[in-house]
């Protein structure tokens, strides 16, 4: 009897022509199919910043991805950069500049034109420079307006910082609770232009709020332009970032912090507002979409700007500006 063999196993020595794989070798010709997304590919810098951001996520927003460094105010909270990059801004203009050394923004190089006119400013811009140990490097005009890019005015000078550090919503709260004061915020809703959220921040630094909020995403960020249009403003006020900004101002609601929303079709007119004198946060959405729905269903009050028939809408940051002038007006009367 003979022996049973193996499956699998060579029955015999004989050979003959091949006529074919019989299709075995059809998978391999196949090939692998579409290449994955970036952030789909786990090792890809774009796969760790979006297995990061899961991770800050699924921790409730606190800590930043890649990162531990403690925010002001709380050493308990981390700030965190919107894109989690390691690229550095260029700041340009001489208001924006001087203010960002004022604050002691921690810039890696101070760039100055050849032949630039001097003036008080830029004395005291070098003065700072030279007195932090910053590197001032004397550059061609041409090279500056490559670092400010298209449009961009620098006036003779330009600072590299590194990425803006975002403050947490809540020890915003807590800061201007911790001061005695009655807390005011912009929010802003989709806010995708760079220069409206610099002008924002400017006008927000100036009449009195406590802080910016940002939703993490499709949102502007606070880059070179920002800085730029905030005229400096952006060393001074702190802007914080929302993991989900619809999230956000309910918990501030629950806090005691009323929701105002920015609407043409507003239910209350701003000169008739009531909640002024509240702590508040003033919501602004973008420019033709306005306030998105969920947003909108949070808020306590639709506020509205009363303007002539003639003119449609208003810029979203002149909007915010012309509600936070009348907050503070109604606030400094009572």
């Amino acid at each position: 009897m003979a022996k049973p063999q193996r499956p699998g196993a060579n029955k015999g020595n004989k050979k003959g022509p091949t006529k074919g794989t019989g299709g075995l070798g059809r998978k391999a010709l196949e090939g692998r199919g579409p290449t994955p997304k970036a952030e789909d590919r786990a090792w890809h810098p774009a796969g760790k910043r979006k297995a990061a951001a899961e991770r800050y996520a699924a921790s409730g927003g606190k800590g930043k991805p890649g990162q531990r460094q403690t925010a002001g105010g709380n050493p308990n909270r981390s700030a965190r950069s919107k894109d989690n990059t390691t690229e550095t801004e260029v700041v340009t203009g001489r208001n924006s500049v001087l203010e960002a050394l004022r604050a002691k923004i921690p810039a890696t190089a101070f760039y100055i034109a050849q032949r630039v006119e001097m003036d008080d400013r830029v004395k005291e811009m070098l003065s700072i420079a030279t007195h932090r140990g910053i590197p001032v490097l004397e550059v061609t005009r041409q090279e500056l307006d490559r670092m400010a890019g298209f449009d961009g005015v620098h006036q003779g000078v330009a600072i590299k910082v590194p990425p803006y550090e975002y403050a947490h919503p809540q020890d915003l709260l807590e800061k201007a609770i911790d001061k005695g004061q009655v807390p005011l915020f912009v929010a802003l809703d989709g806010i995708t232009d760079s220069r409206n959220l610099g002008a924002i921040i400017r006008s927000a630094a100036a009449f009195g709020s406590h802080g910016v909020i940002l939703p993490q995403r499709r949102s502007a960020g606070v880059n070179s332009a920002a800085w730029k249009t905030s005229a400096g403003a952006a060393a001074r006020l702190p802007v914080a970032l929302a993991t989900n900004l619809t999230t956000q101002l309910k918990e501030f609601k629950k806090q005691g912090v009323f929701i105002l929303g920015l609407a043409g079709d507003g239910d209350v007119d701003l000169p008739a507002l009531q909640l002024a004198d509240r702590a508040v946060v003033i919501v602004a959405g973008a420019e033709g979409k306005g306030l998105s729905r969920l947003v909108r269903e949070t808020c306590d009050q639709i506020v509205s700007i009363p303007i002539s028939t003639a003119t449609e809408s208003l810029n979203v940051g002149i909007a915010t500006s012309v509600a936070l002038y009348q907050v503070a007006t109604i606030r400094s009367t009572k």
